[in-house]
């Protein structure tokens, strides 16, 4: 079994730079290759993390035969070309989120990682928090009983990423906040509740503020600035609720920019116990014991989520450990936005297929 996993980055803008920063403090993973098509912010990347492979084309990239693992932070676009790609190559892949545009894309990408007899590990760094962890061995254990109802909400009010760049072009994106940041908390809610199988959904999406690009007020802009002359023709609000196999279902609110307060929660209802967490606050256990409603409190220590998730993908490719999040399950995911883009097209619940 191999001591050290060799792996290569593509896309060195922004998220690629933080899995950088998490893989370096991973003792049994050698950062030896980068790739962006930026070629002054590839030099300037590369030799701040001491990266010698350097290049501009992912597919020379993916010829080196001693490379046993790729990260792909690219536009998501991209995500399924490059990964497909990458496990044809026989490496490994963490590829960011979303997995891809839609769930056709995904379906290709889990059958080349069958078919490879290599692992994709999916970027939901949720997954790996203190928090996570804590609520998934409650839920695990079955201290909720049963979960009938997941309630999911993310409000930015003024979120908007890299305006009239890639994140704003449904061509590139595959959408806006749904599939940006509402992929988080629709992962968490499965993930929580080992339900992942969405069945129905009807949902809206509205695109209030990308309308009036020059006239969209923010305070900052994560991916920008604006461009202008670019294009938005993504959601910026959705609302909707979806049925899930065993009766339960999930209602959701997902938003980049609103007239609204801010607000980002998950909960679980069970029939023994529910969980409120996500909210900036410790998460709070809403059950009963001994013929008395109590709220429990659990205790945890904080994590470094990304170098948690680092440090997961780097045993999965030396074959300790399998991902945390599959491809599969990104897959299900998947299905759902594409479910929830469809009912908001349509302007009717829509079975997912």
């Amino acid at each position: 079994m191999k001591k050290t996993a060799r792996i290569g980055i593509i896309g060195m803008n922004s998220i690629g730079t933080v899995h950088a920063e998490s893989l370096k403090k991973v003792a049994s993973a050698e950062l030896v290759a980068a790739c962006d098509v930026a070629p002054e912010l590839l030099k300037a990347k590369a030799a701040a993390y001491n990266i010698p492979g350097r290049f501009t084309d992912y597919k020379e990239l993916l010829k080196q035969k001693d490379i046993d693992a790729v990260y792909v932070c690219t536009p998501n676009y991209l995500h399924s070309v490059i990964t497909i790609a990458a496990l044809k190559a026989g490496k490994h892949v963490f590829c960011e989120k979303p997995m891809a545009l839609n769930a056709r894309q995904a379906q290709e990408m889990a059958d080349a990682a069958r078919a490879a007899r290599r692992k994709i590990q999916l970027g939901m760094a949720w997954r790996h928090t203190a928090e996570s962890r804590m609520v998934k061995d409650y839920v695990d254990k079955g201290c909720l009983g049963r979960i009938y109802h997941m309630r999911t909400v993310l409000r930015r009010r003024r979120g908007v990423p890299g305006l009239g760049g890639w994140f704003t072009t449904k061509a590139m994106s595959g959408g806006g906040g749904i599939i940006d940041i509402g992929v988080h908390f629709f992962d968490l809610a499965m993930w929580l509740s080992n339900n992942w199988h969405p069945q129905r959904v009807s949902a809206a999406t509205y695109s209030e503020f990308g309308r009036r690009m020059k006239n969209y007020t923010y305070v900052s802009m994560w991916a920008g600035p604006p461009r202008y002359d670019g294009v938005c023709d993504v959601d910026d609000y959705a609302s909707g609720l979806a049925r899930f196999a065993k009766g339960a279902t999930l209602s959701f609110e997902i938003s980049w920019a609103g007239n609204t307060q801010e607000d980002s929660f998950i909960e679980l209802l069970g029939d023994k116990g529910g969980v409120r967490a996500y909210d900036g606050n410790p998460p709070v256990i809403f059950t009963e014991d001994n013929g008395r409603i109590v709220d429990v409190l659990p205790k945890y220590r904080e994590v470094k989520q990304f170098d948690v998730q680092a440090e997961n993908f780097v045993n999965v490719v030396l074959g300790k450990a399998e991902p945390v999040a599959t491809g599969e399950q990104g897959l299900a995911v998947m299905k759902l936005i594409d479910g929830i883009y469809k009912s908001a097209r349509l302007g009717k619940e829509v079975v997912i297929t």
